[in-house]
């Protein structure tokens, strides 16, 4: 896919978004920069999504085609999030959706650009935290992931080949992303506890959003890690 058919068929989406979507569902920028010489890699995602519409589309599929523009990248996770996150019409396999399409783990498929997710909480997930305020709120974690202590920048204690990077992670997944509502995260804890579990300020669980088999799983007398695989085989 090259430049020119990227921009024309993010255009197409940003015309169906103004047309039918409006403020519920969030549009991420083509660009990274007003110089225009970086694609935004969330919208990258949804322009290849969209691509393919109503079919099946791998997540190493997706993480190929990112690596085109960001070569160091790892694992592509944009597709959950612009679903959940965003409000996108995104269904996704490792999630259970209910769908035509029989998606398997790690599977997503764009059904439409003209209705939100059905299960759409972006109005509840409004980004009001700066990343001078994030980069603060990590100070007061001594940079480490609240939930399972990893350090960023070092090897991540859950899986040794990665790099800890820090993300905000929601503590709430149903409200907003504002202070008070968001504690350093690892992508490896945000990944495994998705969108199912709500956390006090020191990232431990003391809730969940849905399936009980989930939180059975976190009250196991097993390793953090070993509790990491046990809920994403959950999610297969």
């Amino acid at each position: 896919m090259n430049t020119d058919t990227i921009i024309t068929l993010y255009e197409e989406i940003c015309e169906n978004h103004t047309k039918f979507l409006g403020d519920d569902v969030s549009l991420p920028k083509l660009f990274k920069n007003d110089k225009k010489n970086q694609f935004n890699k969330r919208a990258l995602v949804l322009v290849y999504l969209y691509s393919k519409i109503g079919i099946a589309v791998s997540k190493e599929e997706l993480t190929i085609f990112i690596r085109k523009f960001y070569p160091k990248t790892n694992d592509v996770q944009d597709g959950r999030h612009l679903s959940r996150q965003s409000g996108w019409n995104i269904l996704s396999g490792g999630r259970n959706d209910d769908n035509d399409l029989s998606l398997k783990k790690d599977e997503y498929s764009l059904i439409s650009i003209k209705t939100p997710y059905p299960g759409n909480v972006s109005k509840h997930r409004k980004v009001g935290f700066k990343d001078k305020d994030f980069n603060k709120l990590k100070e007061k974690y001594n940079y480490g992931c609240a939930t399972c202590g990893s350090k960023e920048g070092k090897h991540n204690l859950l899986n040794s080949s990665v790099i800890t990077k820090l993300t905000k992670g929601h503590m709430d997944p149903e409200k907003e992303l504002i202070p008070g509502n968001i504690i350093p995260q690892c992508d490896e804890c945000n990944r495994a506890y998705q969108d199912k579990f709500v956390f006090n300020n020191s990232g431990r669980v003391i809730s969940q959003t849905k399936d009980r088999k989930m939180l059975n799983v976190l009250n196991e007398n097993i390793s953090d890690k070993d509790k990491i695989i046990k809920m994403r085989n959950l999610l297969s």
